[in-house]
């Protein structure tokens, strides 16, 4: 024990057990002392359990608030931090490791093909620069594609574990049920329910060799389908990564996105349909310099709605998707585009209206105004989203998050959903490069 090197990894449920579970749980040069949490609520103060730690590890690992990370540090006489979460700005990384080298530690970060898998199966992993750029109707494009080819994907999804850890090490969706079976939370259905409504089977969880293992059992393609801007947890035989012409320089300004549109295969700019023309050359322009041999290929996601006569002339709530507001660092997502395409009379400010932990929102992510960021990462904070809806005066309440919340809170007015596909401009390339890649 005297000979190994003392560690924390820093990370937000997902990336750091990951990192752990490929690099660390069965290396004897390391000794791993504690996790530290940010960015999600109420995840901390919780262990990383003996069943997914490891024999060198029988009593699990503890899970520390990142504000504690330079007192671990001090009591511990830690050598290494190694940082393990994502879509955060690069000053944001330098600020931590400066902090870390101050107190006396080395700040990690690992190299992100030592931490992927590789697939028995073929690989196509969907990332992206930032938060909210459009994976998830890519994703789903992919599996059209993949199932017109008359082969059977199976989506492998980036992870979200917030509840009992030794209960969410291999999860598998193939119904709504599935959903109360696990006690997903608003983010986690978010991200797997379109898929299932297209009869496509969702693997997650914590230990993604083992998932990687009962996937490939009844898949012809593995879709990796990652989240925030991480990197693959798996070698991907195409790499496509999605930039967002709304947020133009984002793609080379944040950690790991830059990496994946380094990486990247094929790089989708989405969303052209709302952007401004300027800032679609500008992220061309970009990709242009960093990665000139990546085909690039123009997209829209255009949004439908249910019923257009419940926004125009109409007082509309737009509740929209949480972590592309919050860490996403989006002040408008879908909802807004639709509510004024539609011809809403007004977007109502639900910020009066707010309580608890939504509130608590608004107080940290203060670029949030005229609308409401569907946070829901337990049944309390469910519970004050259902409150701070049904508080909100307003004719109609427009649902542009990919789930539809009427299946998981009751709404005491009118609604409407939005949702949103991606749409190739000009020649179809992504089946040819599939197919290609595939053969």
């Amino acid at each position: 024990m005297a000979d190994r090197k003392k560690i924390i990894i820093m990370g937000a449920a997902g990336r750091d057990f990951h990192n752990f579970n490929v690099c660390f749980r069965d290396n004897d040069a390391y000794e791993v002392t504690a996790f530290t949490a940010t960015q999600i609520p109420n995840i901390e103060g919780r262990r990383y359990p003996p069943s997914l730690s490891g024999k060198r590890y029988p009593n699990g690992i503890p899970i520390e608030s990142e504000d504690k990370l330079l007192s671990l540090i001090k009591s511990h006489t830690i050598d290494e931090v190694v940082f393990s979460y994502s879509d955060v700005s690069h000053e944001y990384v330098m600020h931590k490791a400066c902090m870390v080298n101050a107190s006396g530690a080395a700040f990690i970060l690992l190299d992100p093909k030592k931490t992927m898998i590789k697939s028995r199966k073929p690989v196509i992993a969907i990332c992206a620069v930032r938060t909210g750029c459009g994976k998830s109707p890519v994703s789903r494009k992919v599996c059209e594609i993949v199932k017109g080819m008359g082969k059977k994907p199976v989506v492998i999804r980036h992870p979200m574990p917030y509840g009992e850890l030794f209960k969410q090490r291999l999860q598998r969706f193939t119904t709504y049920d599935d959903f109360r079976k696990y006690d997903c939370t608003i983010e986690e259905i978010e991200e797997y329910e379109p898929h299932v409504e297209q009869n496509t089977i969702v693997y997650a969880g914590v230990d993604y060799k083992d998932i990687l293992e009962a996937a490939e059992n009844e898949a012809d393609v593995i879709v990796w389908d990652g989240g925030n801007n991480d990197t693959p947890f798996y070698v991907p035989d195409v790499y496509i990564t999605v930039a967002d012409p709304h947020r133009p320089g984002h793609e080379i300004a944040y950690y790991p996105g830059e990496t994946n549109l380094l990486l990247a295969d094929v790089i989708i700019i989405g969303k052209e349909d709302t952007a401004e023309a300027e800032n679609i050359l500008r992220v061309k322009n970009t990709i242009q310099k960093t990665n000139p041999g990546a085909v690039v290929i123009d997209a829209a996601m255009p949004v439908t709605v249910e019923d257009a006569a419940l926004i125009k002339n109409k007082r509309v709530l737009v509740i929209e998707d949480g972590p592309t507001l919050t860490h996403g660092g989006m002040a408008y997502g879908a909802g807004i585009l639709a509510a004024r395409q539609h011809g809403a009379l007004e977007i109502v400010d639900p910020r009066p209206y707010a309580v608890g932990s939504i509130r608590e929102t608004y107080q940290k992510y203060p670029h949030l105004k005229n609308l409401l960021p569907a946070m829901g990462y337990g049944r309390k904070q469910i519970e004050e989203l259902r409150e701070s809806i049904n508080r909100t005066p307003c004719d109609t309440a427009l649902i542009g998050t990919p789930i539809d919340l009427r299946k998981i809170i009751i709404i005491d007015k009118p609604t409407d959903r939005v949702r949103y596909r991606m749409q190739e401009i000009g020649e179809s390339r992504l089946e040819k490069i599939i197919r290609k890649k595939l053969r």
